[in-house]
């Protein structure tokens, strides 16, 4: 059996015992920005409070923003204006791969597995600035917060929270405090 085939027939068996809804709009207003690590998942927001269906949840490789104006800004300017939301939170965390990555090996995999070179040459940003967007975990969390508090798309009124997450306890660490930020 294939993987999809392994998972057709558990959401066909999930779906037929499934009870209630979730809503489109978060319960507790909230958008959060991380990373797509898999120790994040169905660790971060329980390690916060918060249940399935009380925040939107936006992630990527290593919470990075390399264009001002694209999917990050825009799924966030989504979730206020749309979706309700009333705060964000961007949250980096330890220990994190995309703090690490040889981009030379990157490209050397992408090349093998039949990507011409001419594509990655080709590719804005840069696949060095891309992939090579940070090596401080902290001073990244710093600043995207900064990119995205200063977007022209966000609203002032909204507070824009920095944190950092400890895949392996749980813990968190308030780098940014969006309140004060945006009482300035």
């Amino acid at each position: 059996m294939s993987l999809l085939d392994e998972v057709l027939a558990h959401n066909e068996r999930f779906v037929s015992e499934r009870q209630g809804t979730i809503k489109r709009t978060p319960a507790r207003k909230v958008v959060i920005f991380t990373c797509m690590d898999t120790r994040l998942v169905d660790f971060l927001e329980p390690a916060m409070g918060l249940r399935r269906g009380d925040a939107k949840v936006i992630k990527n490789a290593g919470t990075t923003v390399l264009d001002p104006n694209g999917g990050v800004i825009r799924s966030l300017a989504v979730a206020i204006y749309a979706l309700e939301c009333e705060e964000v939170f961007v949250i980096g965390h330890l220990d994190c791969g995309m703090a690490n990555l040889d981009v030379t090996v990157i490209r050397e995999n992408m090349l093998s597995r039949g990507v011409a070179a001419s594509t990655i040459d080709d590719l804005q940003p840069a696949l060095g600035d891309w992939l090579g967007t940070f090596r401080d975990v902290y001073g990244n969390v710093r600043r995207v917060t900064q990119i995205v508090r200063d977007n022209a798309l966000m609203p002032k009124d909204v507070p824009v929270h920095g944190l950092m997450f400890d895949p392996s306890s749980g813990s968190l660490e308030v780098l940014v405090k969006g309140y004060i930020e945006k009482a300035q």
